[in-house]
Order: C-alpha cells, then structure tokens, then sequence
C-alpha cells in the first residue's frame, strides 16, 4: 500500500494568464508552489505558511479560492501518493522573491507549459484542468517531454 502526503498546493496565476511553475530545490520538475501539511494544521494555512517560505509572500486565507482535491504519485518519493488540495491564487501587486527552498520559477502562458518537465500532479491534473476551463480541450502533452511517474 501506498504511503499518503498530504500536501497544500497553489496555481498561482497573474491577470494576463500566466501561472507560475517552480522547480525546487535539487528536484528535475516543475510543480506549484505549496508543501507538505503539518499535524493539526488546515491546508489554506499550511498554504500560507508554504507560500511565504518558498516565494516571499503573504497571501490570506481568504484570497485562496478552492480548485479542487486530486491524487497523483509523487514526483520525488518513490511508492508515495500525493493528496493535494489545490487553491487558486491571482496575484495583485505582491512581487514574488523565491527563497533559497526554489532552484527556479518561472511565469509561464500555460499554452507554453507542455514544454517543461513537469511533475505528474501539475501536468496530469492542475495544469490539465486549468487549461480546460481556459480552452474547453484538453491540455496539449509535447511528446518527448513527459514527466517520469
């Protein structure tokens, strides 16, 4: 059996579209921002807390809309399954300053995010639905550039 994380995840986009991918430290993808939840804690505010600690910013509860709950394996522990609560958060004026927790970010449009190694929650389930409500079709896959499972 599979052992569960449970992790808080934003897709984080700004007005003209673009969403914000991050590659964390030492890992091959990229991914939302966000993290693991800690005992007794609730996911928007493990949000919070994860994304102040990777980008620098501080974003209230109440600025995180609900996307949706989705499973994936994890990207970078082998024979885990990911649980992710996924919010959506539109950035305002706040500028983003990765910490020393992101190797890279990127804002990216998300016609342009196939091109990425992403990892299997991003690409197969947040990027996915988030083109569909964009687009009304599914995400387009490059081939050649699938993220391992």
């Amino acid at each position: 059996m599979q052992e569960e994380i449970r992790i808080a995840v934003a897709l984080v986009t700004r007005e003209n579209g673009d969403t914000l991918l991050v590659r964390k430290r030492g890992a091959p993808q990229f991914m939302q921002a966000g993290g693991r939840i800690r005992d007794g804690e609730v996911p928007k505010a493990t949000l919070a807390r994860r994304l102040h600690e990777e980008l620098g910013i501080l974003i209230p509860p109440s600025r995180m809309a609900p996307f949706g709950c989705f499973e994936a394996e994890a990207a970078d522990e082998t024979d885990h399954l990911l649980v992710a609560y996924v919010f959506r958060v539109q950035l305002e004026d706040e500028v983003i300053a990765p910490t020393s927790e992101i190797d890279e970010a990127r804002w990216m449009p998300i016609q342009d995010t196939p091109t990425l190694p992403l990892a299997p929650l991003t690409r197969n389930h947040i990027l996915t639905l988030f083109w569909q409500m964009q687009f009304g079709t599914d995400l387009p896959h490059q081939h050649g550039r699938e993220a391992a499972a």
